[in-house]
């Protein structure tokens, strides 16, 4: 979370705990003021922290108008600080304002009791209102996704959804098949198994994991997870084409052949059907070859 994020005033109101009367209040008294582009108006998170700092110093206390007198006081005697709400530590003893800087305390009207104003918390906070929504993270990858120019945008954004829901199986399945796209088995594998803990029953998770597998030479547990992936789901064409292939090379002909059969019932004119087709052919031959 940083400076150059934008929030709302709904949103300051729901991380804070604000109404849109205090708001507009503190605006008036040039307190915090909304930023303004164009037709819009939004806070940024430095505007998030003062007016964090501004609700903890009314809840102790300090009247708002007071408040307003201390900060032109201070930006007086410190001509530099643009923004004392978010440059300076704020403090109060429930009348008083005080102010912390460089370990030396200002006091532009007066007080002496000091409290500690963290941000890291509010930093907490927002990232949670800010990526409380998976699915709006999804859709937000899916269109990266849809250009080639920013597949790694539709990356980070897949994993922001990941952070929000760590078993969000679609974004897990996606990501790792961008990752699979780009060669990166050991990635690819890793966003797969995730999947499958996520979401045991999923035939693709399995499909999608004995796949990388096979392609990094892994050709024993490829047929694993290929098999599970043909159990959950027997009329998955790419799964059975896939076990098939890898049944071949581990020279177990005869559940090659099985899958093989399976597979050109399902996709009997599918772009790889004459592959599977030749297969069959072979097995065959070589079979009654065999027997003569």
């Amino acid at each position: 979370m940083g400076a150059t994020d934008r929030f709302s005033q709904e949103n300051v109101q729901r991380i804070l705990g604000l109404t849109a009367k205090q708001l507009d209040y503190w605006d008036r008294l040039r307190l915090v003021s909304p930023r303004k582009e164009e037709e819009t108006r939004y806070y940024d998170f430095r505007d998030l922290i003062g007016l964090r700092t501004v609700k903890q110093l009314v809840d102790e206390g300090v009247p708002a108008n007071r408040l307003r007198r201390a900060l032109a006081a201070l930006r007086e005697k410190l001509v530099q600080v643009q923004a004392p709400l978010t440059e300076l530590r704020i403090l109060s003893d429930g009348k008083d304002v005080l102010v912390e800087r460089h370990g030396t305390r200002l006091e532009p009207l007066s007080g002496q009791f000091v409290l500690n104003f963290e941000t890291r918390d509010l930093d907490e906070k927002v990232r949670v209102i800010a990526e409380r929504n998976a699915d709006e993270w999804l859709a937000r990858a899916l269109e990266y996704e849809a250009d080639k120019k920013t597949r790694t945008e539709a990356m980070d954004a897949y994993d922001r959804a990941l952070r929000v829901d760590p078993a969000k199986i679609d974004a897990l399945l996606n990501c790792g098949t961008l990752h699979y796209e780009d060669g990166n088995f050991e990635k690819a594998a890793e966003y797969f198994g995730r999947a499958i803990s996520a979401q045991p029953d999923s035939a693709l998770a399995h499909f999608n994991l004995g796949s990388v597998l096979e392609e990094k030479g892994d050709v024993d547990t490829a047929r694993k997870y290929l098999r599970q992936a043909v159990r959950l789901d027997p009329g998955f064409p790419d799964a059975q084409y896939n076990l098939a292939y890898v049944c071949e090379k581990l020279g177990a002909f005869a559940e090659a052949r099985e899958h093989w059969q399976a597979y050109l019932k399902l996709d009997p004119v599918g772009p790889w059907s004459n592959y599977a087709q030749q297969r069959l052919t072979s097995s065959a031959q070589a079979k009654s070859a065999g027997n003569k």
